[in-house]
């Protein structure tokens, strides 16, 4: 045993104007069972009370300790925490959610249980939707909570890409302090929120040399509200899913990574965020056009006709794109992964939403606007 279930865990909350929400999510780290940690609020130049909030635990709490920066964006935040974090784990919570009272305990004992040294303790999430109407607000199971079986030995990405095809949820995870600071990991520091969490879900996964996976659900995570991502206003926000997929596709080519499983696992992903620009802000935007193009010739084509759980008509937009014949391929590998996913989807949201889903994978709207 490697890991010691008793280290100091440092939990970092890079916040910008979130009273409305983070004396919840302070009140969930404060109660964690586990006691050892330190929390490092890191108030980046809120305008609103929240700076207000932390002082207020600081001084209930002698662990929490507040740290004041001009505003400067997430990633900047989180690395001001980095910096600054004294313990061998290392957690980063987002101020608008909570965490479950068992989630440091438990996940540390988990790694305890392996002889090796881990470097990131991951786990799935709920996703609370709905959230500003607490009538209507549900808590479902992620995605990532069932497709995934909890590991009997440690695991590098390669052999457990679904981690890197999901939601990055980089919060719902432990990360080994000294294995950040070996491999010199770090946030990039966009202006706002920006997405950093992304290139930071590749650094750290593909460079792991031990992960392990528990699929208990702790984190409770704020998920979008419906349409709120829909015609953004700025230019930045509709290049944004574009500009980040290549952001990690450097990553992946600076790593020298070559194992095909990482590749289609990340060109998944650029087919979702593709799409889901196209969902929020049309296909005649020609922002839109241009990030698929430039995502498109980031993919080595004979991978994408290979890739078992991608949608044929996204293929075949692919194609289409780019300007290249259209291969043969298997579609029963698709056919397989709908009945999977048709199980969870009833076993999770019901039967109404399962008829939903099936209409959408039959007569994908995306496919129309595209």
């Amino acid at each position: 045993m490697q890991t010691e279930p008793t280290s100091l865990v440092s939990v970092i909350v890079p916040t910008y104007n979130t009273e409305k929400y983070l004396d919840q999510c302070l009140k969930s780290i404060e109660a964690q069972t586990y006691k050892n940690i330190e929390v490092l609020c890191i108030n980046d130049g809120s305008t609103d009370s929240s700076r207000d909030i932390m002082a207020s635990h600081a001084k209930r709490d002698s662990r929490v300790r507040v740290i004041d920066k001009e505003n400067g964006g997430y990633g900047q935040g989180c690395n001001l925490g980095l910096g600054l974090a004294r313990g061998e784990w290392v957690s980063i919570i987002e101020p608008d959610d909570w965490i479950d009272s068992t989630m440091y305990e438990d996940m540390l004992s988990f790694a305890a249980s392996f002889d090796e040294r881990i470097d990131i303790i991951k786990t799935p999430w709920t996703d609370v939707r709905y959230w500003n109407d607490p009538a209507k607000q549900k808590l479902r199971p992620s995605t990532m909570q069932g497709h995934v079986k909890t590991s009997s030995h440690p695991f590098t990405i390669a052999e457990e890409t679904t981690l890197i095809e999901m939601h990055p949820s980089i919060w719902s995870a432990l990360y080994r302090r000294g294995f950040l600071e070996e491999r010199g990991i770090r946030f990039p520091e966009y202006p706002g929120a920006g997405w950093a969490d992304n290139p930071f879900l590749i650094e750290t996964m593909c460079q792991a040399e031990a992960i392990v996976y528990l699929d208990n659900a702790y984190y409770n995570y704020r998920s979008d509200l419906p349409g709120s991502t829909k015609n953004h206003k700025t230019a930045d926000a509709v290049t944004r899913p574009f500009d980040r997929w290549i952001d990690m596709m450097r990553i992946i080519e600076r790593l020298n990574i070559t194992d095909e499983r990482i590749l289609k696992a990340h060109y998944l992903r650029g087919f979702n965020y593709t799409f889901g620009a196209i969902y929020d802000d049309g296909w005649d935007n020609p922002l839109v056009q241009e990030g698929a193009r430039k995502v498109f010739s980031l993919m080595r084509p004979e991978l994408v006709a290979d890739i078992p759980n991608l949608a044929p008509h996204r293929k075949e937009f692919f194609y289409d794109l780019m300007g290249l014949p259209m291969p043969k391929f298997s579609r029963a590998p698709w056919r397989r992964h709908l009945i999977e996913q048709a199980g969870y989807t009833l076993r999770d949201e019901g039967p109404i939403e399962l008829v939903a889903k099936v209409k959408r994978a039959l007569f994908p709207e995306e496919r129309s606007k595209a």
